[in-house]
C-alpha cells in the first residue's frame, strides 16, 4: 500500500526523528474550497519522507453526489500525499498556506502518527462528514486531542470574548460570494443562530489555526505551547472582494420596485395583474418545497427548525394554481390570509433574533406582505368567488 508504513516499524524507529506539522490553507474561489483547508504533514528527518494526511477528500463523480451531500450522506475520507504535491495544487489556484510545527516529544510524534495510519486503512479512511462537528480541519484537532488527552490545554478563555454565531462564522467567508450566501442562509435553519463555543469556531480552518498558536502541552514536563514554530511556505495576496454585476441584493430591490408600480398601476386601474402574482408565489413555493425536503429527510441537524418557511411555503404554490383560475374558492382569501400573518411572523422571528435571514430578502419579504394584502382586498371584486 503506497504511502503506508506498518505501526510495527514505527514502534520499532524509537531513534528516528519526526517534524509533524498543522498545515492551513486559505480559502478558494469555489464554495467547496471557500472556507479554507487543513491537513498535517509528517517529516521522517531521517529518510527525507515528507508526506500530508488529508481528510478534506471526496469524489466529485460518485453517484447522487449533489444529494447524498444535501442529505448528509455523503463520506469524505483521508488521503496521503508527498508534501510537494500537496502545495503544488495550492501554488496552482494561489492559495497561502501557513505551517504550524507542532512541539511534541518522540514518543506523542509516534503515537500521532500510528493513529493517523490507522485511520487510512481502507476500512477506516471513510467517515460521513459533517460540516461543523466533523471535517477536515475538526478531525486534525480531534486527533492531536486523543494522542495528548488532559496534557492539552486550550486556553479557550482568550478566545470566549469573541461571540459568534455559526451563521455569522459562515457569512465571514463566504459575504461576497452572495448567491452561495443566500442558498446557505435559506438551507440552514435556526440552530445557526446560536453562539458558537471556541471549540466548536475550529470547524473553520483559519480559528483552528488561532486555538492552535494558544494552546499548550502541560505535564510531561516544563508546560510548552502546542506550536514550535509558524513559517509561510505559499504568500498570495488575497483578492479584493465585491458582490459582483449579478447579486441578490439590487436584483431583489428591483423586483420589490416592480411590484410596487404594479400594485399602484393595478389598484388605478382595477386590475389584478395576476400573472406577476403567480410567478411569484410559484417561486416562493418551490423554495419552501426544497427546505421542507431538507428539513424533513436531511440527516444535517442544520436543516431542520428552517423558519425561512415562514415566507417561502410550501403552499404557496397550490395558492399560484388556484390564482390562475377564472373563478376564486373561498379558501384562497383564507389562505392569503394565512400567507400575511406568516409573512408578518417571519419579519418578527428576525426582530426577536429567534433566526436571521439574508439581508438581500428584506424587498422580497416586503412583496410579500404587499401583493397578499392586495389581494385580499380584491381578488373577491375582481374576480368571481364561488
Amino acid at each position: 500500500m503506497i504511502f503506508l508504513l506498518a505501526i510495527s516499524v514505527l514502534q520499532g524507529a524509537q531513534g528516528q526523528s519526526y517534524r509533524i506539522s498543522l498545515l492551513t490553507c486559505d480559502p478558494g474561489e469555489e464554495i467547496y474550497s471557500s472556507f479554507g483547508h487543513s491537513g498535517i504533514r509528517v517529516l521522517d528527518l531521517g529518510s527525507g519522507r515528507d508526506m500530508v494526511y488529508n481528510y478534506g477528500t471526496f469524489d466529485f463523480g460518485a453517484p447522487n453526489f449533489v444529494l447524498n451531500f444535501a442529505g448528509g450522506r455523503l463520506d469524505y475520507y483521508l488521503s496521503v500525499s508527498t508534501f510537494d504535491r500537496f502545495i503544488a495544487e495550492y501554488q496552482y489556484f494561489h492559495r497561502s498556506v501557513r505551517e504550524q510545527v507542532l512541539n511534541l516529544n518522540e514518543d506523542q510524534k509516534l503515537k500521532l502518527i500510528g493513529f493517523l495510519e490507522e485511520n487510512y486503512r481502507p476500512e477506516n479512511r471513510a467517515y460521513r462528514y459533517d460540516f461543523f462537528y466533523d471535517n477536515c480541519a475538526t478531525r486534525i484537532r480531534d486527533a492531536i486531542s486523543k494522542v495528548l488527552g488532559d496534557q492539552l490545554v486550550w486556553h479557550d478563555e482568550e478566545q470566549e470574548a469573541v461571540e459568534k454565531t455559526f451563521r455569522e462564522l459562515i457569512d465571514e467567508m463566504v459575504y461576497y460570494m452572495t448567491w452561495s450566501d443566500l442558498g446557505i442562509d435559506l438551507a440552514l435553519g435556526s440552530r445557526l443562530d446560536r453562539d458558537a463555543t471556541p471549540h466548536e469556531e475550529q470547524f473553520l480552518p483559519k480559528y483552528m489555526e488561532q486555538a492552535f498558536a494558544r494552546a499548550e502541552i502541560q505535564g510531561d514536563g516544563p508546560t510548552r505551547s502546542l506550536v514550535a514554530e509558524e513559517r509561510v511556505i505559499l504568500d498570495f495576496k488575497k483578492p479584493e472582494g465585491t458582490f459582483g454585476a449579478v447579486n441578490p441584493y439590487w436584483i431583489f430591490w428591483v423586483a420589490a420596485l416592480v411590484f410596487t408600480a404594479v400594485t399602484f398601476i393595478g389598484f388605478k386601474k382595477k386590475k389584478l395583474f395576476i400573472g406577476f402574482d403567480v410567478v411569484f408565489f410559484g417561486v416562493l413555493g418551490i423554495i419552501g418545497l426544497v427546505m421542507s425536503l431538507l428539513w424533513i429527510y436531511s440527516l444535517i441537524p442544520s436543516t431542520k427548525w428552517n423558519w425561512n418557511i415562514l415566507w417561502a411555503f410550501p403552499g404557496h404554490l397550490v395558492l399560484a394554481v388556484a390564482l390562475l383560475k377564472n373563478t376564486i374558492k373561498p379558501w384562497v382569501l383564507k389562505y392569503l390570509l394565512f400567507a400575511l400573518i406568516m409573512a408578518d411572523a417571519a419579519v418578527v422571528f428576525w426582530i426577536l433574533g429567534w433566526q436571521s435571514f439574508h439581508p438581500s430578502l428584506i424587498p422580497l419579504l416586503l412583496v410579500l406582505i404587499l401583493r397578499t394584502n392586495y389581494l385580499y382586498y380584491n381578488v373577491g371584486k375582481f374576480k368571481k368567488m364561488v
